[in-house]
């Protein structure tokens, strides 16, 4: 039988409401993470607040931003971190517990702590790379050998991504004329997606075949818009591709875990295109150079060979009947045309040929 202290659900509801009040009554700073996020068209900010250990989630409660202090807060965040709230994301924010007969426990938000974001995505950055490093993933890439001249390109990138659209114009338009095949495989470039589609771009490359590179695109952004390239899988992948993988991630500034185990990381998709041109620009020159080597060592021989064919022209020459006779000596041959070299051999009545420079006698001995 029910018992005599029974009450409604809208009294327990009150009781649970004052309870909450009493045991928080103040502002509080939590950190957690964002599960979801939604800005409604009402001005408000809904989201999911969730606390994971282990890999298992073990707290969620809602929270909202409203739109009274949403517009401000949002703009706040926005330039101080240059990313919007998304999920994935590592927050501190300072809330109010507010307990509602109908909708339950919901966190009031009305400040954000951006430095703690920042600082949270760098440390969680440290230990990705940490884990790299005791699997022995950093310098897996450099073990490839890349190909002397790298024609065949895949380039992962987003397909309107203006970085890939700089890559290939400069890349086509280079000063020497020198052509490559890209192939695009498009790909998510930002956001919680981003890293599993990236991992599933190098994997069809790999599957295609016949690449000498494979180059991950993406222009500038913010340190937040660029973490999903601090991922450990992608980085996983990155590092045991069986092609050398280049980076273009963000700018000067920004050096990702993605760009640390890559074959070859620079800052910029123009400054890549310049990486594939100046090798085929240094091999041309090198080309060039066993040319112009080998032009001047076959001139010199032919140089060698003129002096030695004029040396033996000169001897030659010397050798000549006809250079002897023109010193003033004369040539005397037999009636068959043999040579006398002396009188010993000569009888009476034996005719000779004696021969000139300006002509020749016949003569008979007596």
């Amino acid at each position: 039988m029910p018992s005599s202290e029974e009450i409604s659900l809208l009294e327990l509801q009150e009781l649970i409401r004052d309870g909450v009040e009493e045991a928080v009554p103040e502002k509080l700073w939590v950190r957690a993470e964002v599960a979801s996020v939604q800005a409604r068209s009402n001005g408000h900010c809904y989201l999911e607040l969730s606390q994971s250990e282990d890999g298992r989630l073990v707290a969620k409660a809602r929270a909202v931003i409203w739109k009274s202090i949403w517009f401000a807060l949002h703009r706040y965040f926005v330039e101080a971190t240059g990313s919007e709230l998304a999920p994935g994301m590592q927050i501190l924010a300072r809330v109010q517990a507010n307990y509602s007969e109908l909708y339950g426990l919901t966190l009031v938000i009305d400040e954000l702590e951006p430095q703690f974001t920042l600082g949270a995505a760098e440390l969680e950055k440290r230990r990705t790379m940490e884990k790299l490093e005791k699997d022995g993933l950093t310098e897996k890439q450099q073990e490839l050998e890349l190909a002397v001249l790298p024609y065949s390109l895949a380039v992962i990138s987003a397909s309107d991504a203006a970085g890939y659209g700089d890559f290939c114009r400069h890349l086509s338009e280079n000063e020497y004329g020198f052509r490559f095949r890209v192939d695009l495989f498009p790909a998510l470039m930002q956001g919680e997606s981003a890293p599993e589609s990236i991992v599933d771009a190098l994997q069809a490359v790999e599957a295609d075949g016949g690449y000498d590179a494979v180059l991950i695109l993406r222009g500038g952004g913010s340190r937040l818009d660029l973490a999903c390239f601090d991922d450990y899988g992608l980085a996983f992948a990155i590092a045991n591709c069986g092609i050398p993988v280049f980076t273009a991630i963000g700018h000067e500034r920004d050096h990702s875990v993605a760009d640390m185990v890559a074959y070859e990381a620079v800052k910029t998709p123009t400054a890549l295109a310049d990486l594939f041109i100046e090798a085929f620009a240094s091999e041309d020159e090198r080309i060039s150079s066993f040319s112009n080597r080998l032009r001047l060592a076959l001139s010199a021989k032919i140089s060698s060979m003129e002096a030695a064919v004029a040396v033996l022209e000169q001897r030659i020459k010397a050798a000549d009947p006809r250079s002897i006779l023109s010193r003033g000596y004369s040539l005397v041959a037999d009636e068959k045309g043999v040579v006398v070299n002396s009188a010993a051999g000569l009888r009476k009545g034996s005719r000779l040929r004696i021969l000139f420079a300006d002509g020749s006698v016949e003569a008979e001995v007596l």
